[in-house]
């Protein structure tokens, strides 16, 4: 696999902590994580960046609000601030890194970023790829409820409950999710990190996925071509997001994945790396 290089970037927008492979590569790939404590780049892409950076540049940043990049003080009150600010982030790291148009690759709440991207930049976007994205107008689950909650009871115990809803099968993720919680832990109760995600994820959470949700006439003018991938046996955000995206999105195709929860670029990430190659080339 490629070598994979860490860079805090300065952007107009602020600090932008990336990771990229494969820079010497025409066509790049920008890779979007999802929320979750302790969530960053490297986190949700740690496969996806150096495989396909054999073929593409491929770039993982950190959100605003997560991981190294800026945590901004005081922090964005409600989510579609905190949306505006992920827009203009992303957009200026492009500009900073000179890439015109690239593909986009969206987790969970990124592959509701990735859908604003769409929206308001599509020029800057060539074909796109969403896995079980946020985006589609669904119930608050217990278990995104708890996750996007942690805070309310912070323990490694907690939080290795929380990665368990996210695959379906222990091994599929190494087995020790326990300590895979206890190395997110540290990093969740870093002050800027948990202030930053209090402020994401304050009750009433439901509206939180609410306004996350493009309207339907801004769906239909989306021309990128659209790729959907989800685990049908997804308890975080169940596939009726991807069903909703699916009836609305002009140019799309689904993927649904068997025994698979909400860590499809893990659990599955030969598959999902085929997948990604295969869409991104014309394949399907």
């Amino acid at each position: 696999m490629t070598q994979v290089t860490q860079t805090l970037l300065k952007t107009r927008v602020g600090d932008t902590f990336v990771h990229q492979a494969g820079t010497e590569h025409e066509q790049a790939i920008l890779f979007l994580h999802g929320s979750g404590p302790g969530a960053s780049a490297w986190a949700n892409w740690q496969y996806a960046v150096p495989t396909l950076g054999e073929r593409y540049h491929t770039i993982a940043p950190d959100l605003a609000g997560f991981g190294q990049s800026l945590h901004p003080d005081p922090a964005p009150q409600g989510i579609r601030r905190w949306m505006r600010l992920w827009i203009d982030q992303i957009l200026a790291l492009l500009d900073e890194l000179k890439l015109g148009r690239v593909h986009l690759v969206g987790n969970s709440m990124g592959g509701a970023i990735a859908l604003h991207l769409l929206a308001e930049a599509p020029e800057r976007f060539d074909r796109a790829v969403l896995m079980g994205p946020a985006g589609g107008p669904i119930r608050l689950s217990p278990e995104l409820d708890r996750v996007w909650g942690f805070y309310e009871d912070p323990s490694p115990r907690t939080l290795a409950q929380a990665f368990r809803w996210f695959a379906y099968d222990d091994s599929a993720v190494g087995g020790n999710i326990d300590a895979i919680a206890e190395m997110r832990f540290a990093l969740a109760m870093e002050p800027r990190v948990r202030a930053s995600y209090e402020a994401m994820f304050p009750r009433p959470r439901q509206e939180i996925l609410d306004q996350l949700v493009l309207p339907d006439s801004a769906l239909r003018r989306i021309q990128n071509p659209v790729l959907l991938i989800h685990g049908r046996d997804d308890k975080v955000v169940p596939l009726e997001s991807s069903l909703h995206l699916l009836a609305r999105l002009p140019r799309v195709q689904l993927h649904v994945i068997g025994r698979c929860s909400h860590w499809t670029q893990i659990e599955y990430r030969d598959t999902f790396h085929r997948l990604l190659e295969d869409f991104f080339t014309g394949a399907i």
